[in-house]
């Protein structure tokens, strides 16, 4: 049996995100954090400019973990420099950014896959594989909603994005895989208010009616003015009804909950935790799983082309909020 080599691993963007992701790596026996991107992690040499990380020989992939707005620049040089890509969602924040980031990927032959981790929540896989139970999709409801505290204080750059961009580009991912169907009309609307007060010139909420092509509807509801006292950072419960059956997914039910002299609160469980000081959980998982599409050249579960779909998606969302008509896709 032919024993692969490790995997030489880059980051691009050394915030909250890029921190989970070096500490996800760091700890896989098949993989080598060799490189970073402005800021120190761990051992890695760090590189002024993720050019000069690109161009450095040494790295085979890089996680990009940058704000929003700022992917498709990176996914293309990277491609180009011929390194495996491991981009955080949403994938990017114009369909004209993605359709040039897929054309370089494809053109290049890397793996890459967008980091909609969701698709790793054991429950969501399960309900993946209860589909056929419930039968021809045929309404779906999904809401992410979040506390004030992620666009003003956790980023920096809410005014570069929206909340549907940092939240509601999961659920579009996770229903368009659970209907296996793709979205051709959406209608969206946006309210301003306590932010833009708060000079943080973005939404506090948005709503996406979304049409799919053999007929099924979903809403996607996105706010993050929730007051911090709010038991968990993010609010997130997802239904999807079809001819046969419901699927129902409250992402609450599955932390255990804790109440202290300070505060109530349900712990985050799901998505990034340590087991006996090891990372566990669908974020880890997810990474694990690019890491061994990009040693295998398997094909990632997460398609290139269906996450520009969710650029799509959203893009056109954000055109019908701001005309107050449907959009075609």
């Amino acid at each position: 049996m032919t024993h692969l080599p490790k995997l030489r691993v880059g980051i691009i963007g050394t915030g909250i995100m890029g921190r989970g992701h070096a500490e996800v790596f760091a700890a896989h026996p098949d993989v080598e954090l060799t490189a970073v991107s402005r800021r120190p992690l761990g051992d890695a040499t760090v590189y002024a400019d993720y050019l000069d990380l690109l161009d450095s020989g040494t790295v085979d992939a890089v996680s990009i973990t940058t704000p929003d707005h700022l992917h498709a620049d990176m996914m293309v040089a990277a491609a180009e420099a011929g390194v495996h890509i491991l981009v955080e969602k949403p994938f990017t924040t114009t369909v004209a950014d993605a359709d040039r980031s897929v054309a370089a990927i494809r053109q290049a032959g890397v793996t890459a896959m967008c980091l909609f981790n969701h698709r790793w929540v054991p429950a969501y896989a399960q309900a993946k594989d209860q589909m056929e139970l419930v039968g021809e999709p045929v309404v779906g409801y999904a809401r992410k909603d979040d506390t004030i505290f992620v666009p003003t204080e956790m980023i920096g750059w809410a005014d570069q994005t929206s909340c549907a961009w940092f939240l509601s580009s999961h659920d579009i991912d996770l229903i368009t895989w659970l209907y296996d169907d793709h979205v051709t009309e959406v209608y969206a609307t946006a309210r301003y208010g306590k932010l833009r007060a708060l000079g943080i010139e973005t939404p506090d909420a948005m709503q996406i009616q979304a049409r799919f092509s053999r007929g099924a509807v979903a809403t996607f509801e996105s706010a993050w003015i929730y007051p911090n006292t709010f038991p968990t950072m993010v609010d997130s419960y997802i239904t999807v009804v079809g001819e046969d059956g419901v699927v129902q997914l409250d992402r609450q039910k599955e932390n255990i909950q804790l109440a202290t002299a300070k505060a109530y609160t349900y712990p985050r469980n799901m998505l990034q935790r340590n087991v006996h000081g090891i990372p566990a959980g669908a974020y880890r998982d997810a990474i694990h799983h690019f890491v061994d599409c990009a040693r295998t050249g398997a094909e990632p579960l997460i398609s290139v082309e269906s996450s520009r779909h969710v650029t799509a998606v959203l893009a056109a969302a954000h055109e019908s909020a701001r005309t107050g008509s449907p959009v075609s896709l």
